[in-house]
C-alpha cells in the first residue's frame, strides 16, 4: 500500500499540480504559460475551475466501454452468455470479479477494467470509483489546504468552495467503503512515506460523516440565489448544496448505525452469516441519522432548496406501462433519462447527486440500453437481455393498498396475479400481455411480438422464443424503469433523432425520505419524529406512498420490526434496479440469507386467448398454475462475501493494511 500510495501521490502531483511548480526546465514551453499557485487559487473563478474537475470524474453508471451493470443485489438476473459481467461473477462468489479476476473483463463503474484511467477523458468512458478516489480525494485535499490563497472573492463564495472540497472527499471515501469496508480516511496530502492503518467501517463512514456535517456549514441552499452561483444562474443544478451534505450526512451516520456496521465494528466479522442480527442498529447513531436526514427534508419542505419530488402524473394503467406523463414538466421518468429533449441531463428536480457526463450519452444509450428487452428478431438491437427477477419484483411490488403480497389481506390472487397491483410495478414491468411495439408493426418480422408473451404455456414457437434465456426472459419479466419498452427497433426511441439520453443519480429525495425513516425506525420506531422536520417516520413512508397512489402504511405494521420491514420493502419498490441493493442487503445481514441468496424465474399458463389480450387491460389476466419457484441462480455466500476484497498487490506490501477477512 505504502508503494501504491507513493505512486499515486508522485503521478497526482504531476497532474494536478505540475502546471503550477516552477521545475520546467523539461518542458519546450514559454515561461508566461505558467501558472502559480497563487493565481490558480487566488480568485473565484479560478478555484471554481480547480472544484469542476472533481465533478467531472464522477463516474457515470451506465457507461462502461459498451456494456455495465450495477445491480448487484437478488434483483437482476444476467444470462450465463454474459460472463463477463460483474454481476455474473458476484453471482458465482468470484468477489475478485470487480478488478476483472475470473473474467469479469468488463468491468463497472466501480473499476473499468476495460480501459486506462484518464481524469481528462473528454468521453467519460475511462472513469470509475476506485481509481477516482485517489486523484479526487487527494485533489480534495490539496484544495483545502491552499484555501488561504482565494483572496478574490466573497466570503459565500469561499465557503462555498471548502463546502465542495469537504463534501467530495467525503463522497469519494463513502463510495469506496461502501464496498471495501473500513479504508484509511484520507484528510491531508501525502507524501508517500506514510503506511496507513485500516480504520473499522463504523469508524470510517464516522469520519465521512463529520466531514459531510462540515460541508453542509458552508453551502448554499440554493446556487441560483447565492453570489456563489450568479455567474452561472440556471446552470447550477449539479452543484452540491447544504441539503445534498445533509443528506449524504445522515447517509452515514446510518450506515454506520447499521447491523453490518455494528457487527465489524471491532472485528467480528466472524458474526456475520445469520439474520438474527439484522434488526440490531446502533439506536444512538441512528437518532443522529435522522436529525441530519430530517434537516435535510425541512429545508427542502420549507422551499429553500431547488429539489422536490417528481410528479407522477399518470392517469391509466396504458399511461404506466408506455410512460405517458408528457403533461408535467417535472417528470417522473426525466429522474432516469430524457428523450426528445436535446440531450438534456435526466435528474429533474428530484436528483440531489450527479456527475457531469459530458459526450456520454450516445455511448451510455447504444451500450446498455439495448440490454434491456427481448432480443428476439432483434427488438431492442442487443443479443442478450438483462432481466428482473421474479422473487424480487413479488418481494418489492405490493398492492395498491398497500399491503404485501403475502398479507392474507392484501387481496391478491394467483389467479389474477398482476392485477391492482402497486402503480410503480405497472411502470417499472413488462409483464405478459404487456403492448411492447406501440407502432403499426403489422408487415415487420416482429408482429408476433407486439403483445409480449412470458407465460411457458405458448403453443408457437415464436412464443416461447420470450422465455428463452439470453434472447428472452428465463425470469418472466422485463424490466422498462431505466429504458422504456419504446427502445425497439419499430418504435424507434433508440434512433439518434430521439435523443435518448439515460443517467442515473447517486443520490435523489425520495431516498433521503426513505433512509429517514428507516434511522427513525431503528431509532424508537414509526413515531420517531426529528427536531427539525414535521414528518414522523411513518409519513416519509406514506408521502413516497401518496406520490404514487399507494394506501398508507397500515396500523398493523407500526410496531417494532414489522415496520422496519415495511420500510426495507419500500426501499426495494421505490429504488428498484437502481443500484442500492446490494449495498441494502450488505447493510442488514442479509445478503447470506434466504431468500435473498436466490434468483427465481415465475412460471404460469394463460387462461385467455392471446386476442383477449388487443382488446383488454392485460393486468386483469387470468392464469393457473402461477408459481415463483424456477431457481435461476443460487448465491453460496458465506461471511467473507459482505466485503469486496481487495486487490493482492495492495495488501502485501505491509502488515498495518490487511486483506478483507477470508479472502
Amino acid at each position: 500500500m505504502k508503494k501504491l500510495f507513493h505512486i499515486m501521490s508522485f503521478a497526482l502531483a504531476l497532474s494536478v499540480v505540475g502546471g503550477f511548480t516552477s521545475c520546467t526546465d523539461y518542458l519546450d514551453k514559454e515561461p508566461d504559460s505558467d501558472v502559480s499557485t497563487e493565481a490558480a487559487f487566488q480568485n473565484f473563478k479560478n478555484f471554481q475551475g480547480f472544484v469542476e474537475e472533481i465533478y467531472a470524474n464522477v463516474p457515470h453508471k451506465e457507461i462502461l466501454y459498451w456494456e455495465t451493470a450495477f445491480n448487484w443485489g437478488e434483483d437482476e438476473y444476467v444470462p450465463a452468455s454474459c460472463g463477463h459481467f460483474v454481476t455474473r461473477q458476484l453471482d458465482a462468489g468470484n468477489f475478485r470479479g470487480w478488478f476483472g479476476e475470473g473474467g469479469a473483463w468488463g468491468g463497472s463503474f466501480f473499476r473499468n477494467n476495460n480501459n486506462g484511467w484518464n481524469s481528462r477523458d473528454n468521453g467519460r468512458m475511462n472513469h470509475d470509483i476506485w481509481r477516482g478516489s485517489f486523484y479526487c480525494i487527494r485533489k480534495a485535499n490539496l484544495g483545502l489546504a491552499n484555501i488561504d490563497l482565494l483572496v478574490d472573492a466573497t466570503q459565500e463564495q469561499k465557503d462555498a468552495i471548502r463546502g465542495q472540497l469537504l463534501f467530495f472527499r467525503a463522497w469519494w471515501h463513502e463510495e469506496v467503503m461502501n464496498y471495501l469496508g473500513g479504508i484509511p480516511y484520507i484528510d491531508t496530502l501525502l507524501d508517500g512515506s506514510e503506511r496507513l492503518k485500516r480504520p473499522t467501517y463504523q469508524e470510517c463512514a464516522l469520519r465521512a460523516a463529520k466531514d459531510f456535517g462540515e460541508a453542509a456549514k458552508y453551502l448554499p441552499n440554493d446556487w441560483d440565489k447565492s453570489s456563489a452561483g450568479t455567474a452561472t444562474v440556471g446552470k447550477n443544478d449539479l452543484r452540491i448544496t447544504k441539503a445534498t451534505a445533509l443528506a449524504y450526512q445522515g447517509k452515514m451516520l446510518l450506515f454506520a448505525a447499521s447491523p453490518l456496521a455494528e457487527q465489524t465494528k471491532e472485528g467480528g466479522e466472524n458474526n456475520l452469516v445469520g439474520g438474527s442480527k439484522t434488526y440490531s442498529y446502533n439506536k444512538e447513531l441512528a437518532q443522529q441519522a435522522a436529525e441530519a436526514l430530517g434537516e435535510c427534508i425541512a429545508l427542502v419542505e420549507s422551499g429553500q432548496t431547488p429539489y422536490e419530488l417528481a410528479d407522477y402524473d399518470y392517469a391509466t394503467i396504458k399511461d404506466l406501462t408506455d410512460h405517458n406523463n408528457a403533461s408535467t414538466t417535472n417528470s417522473y421518468d426525466d429522474i432516469f433519462y430524457t428523450v426528445n429533449s436535446n440531450w438534456k441531463q435526466p435528474g429533474g428536480k428530484e436528483a440531489m447527486m450527479r456527475g457531469t457526463p459530458f459526450n456520454q450519452s450516445n455511448a451510455a444509450a447504444w451500450g446498455w440500453a439495448n440490454y434491456w428487452g427481448p432480443q428476439v428478431n432483434g427488438l431492442a438491437n442487443g443479443s442478450n437481455a438483462i432481466t428482473p427477477t421474479a422473487n424480487y419484483i413479488d418481494y418489492a411490488y405490493g398492492m395498491k393498498n398497500g399491503l404485501p403480497l403475502d398479507d392474507p389481506n392484501s387481496g391478491w390472487d394467483k389467479t389474477h396475479p398482476f392485477k391492482d397491483r402497486d402503480p410503480r410495478f405497472y411502470h417499472d414491468i413488462i409483464f405478459d400481455g404487456v403492448k411492447y411495439i406501440l407502432a403499426d408493426a403489422s408487415a415487420s418480422d416482429v408482429k408476433d411480438f407486439v403483445y409480449v408473451r412470458l407465460d411457458d404455456d405458448g403453443d408457437k414457437e415464436e412464443y416461447g422464443a420470450m422465455r428463452k434465456e439470453g434472447s428472452g426472459s428465463a425470469t418472466g419479466y422485463f424490466l422498462q424503469k431505466l429504458v422504456p419498452h419504446q427502445w425497439n427497433k419499430v418504435d424507434q426511441w433508440n434512433s439518434w433523432s430521439k435523443g435518448f439520453f439515460p443517467y442515473m443519480p447517486y443520490l435523489r429525495l425520495a431516498d433521503v425520505y426513505l433512509m429517514y425513516a428507516e434511522a427513525g425506525a431503528a431509532a424508537s420506531g414509526s413515531s420517531y419524529k426529528a427536531s427539525s422536520c414535521s414528518l414522523t417516520a411513518v409519513d416519509a413512508i406514506n408521502k413516497i406512498r401518496a406520490r404514487v397512489g399507494v394506501e398508507p402504511v397500515s396500523g398493523k405494521y407500526l410496531n417494532g420490526n414489522d415496520f422496519m420491514d415495511c420500510v426495507r420493502r419500500e426501499r426495494a419498490c421505490e429504488l428498484a434496479f437502481e443500484g442500492f441493493r446490494f449495498n441494502d442487503l450488505q447493510r442488514w445481514l442479509l445478503l447470506t440469507e434466504s431468500p435473498y441468496n436466490v434468483k427465481l424465474g415465475v412460471s404460469f399458463k394463460r387462461v385467455n386467448d392471446a386476442e383477449w389480450y388487443t382488446q383488454n387491460d392485460p393486468s386483469e389476466a387470468e392464469v393457473t398454475d402461477y408459481k415463483v419457484d424456477k431457481v435461476i441462480v443460487e448465491r453460496k455466500y458465506t461471511a467473507k462475501h459482505y466485503w469486496f476484497p481487495f486487490m493482492d498487490n495492495e495488501v502485501y506490501l505491509y502488515k498495518d493494511f490487511p486483506q478483507n477477512p477470508g479472502w
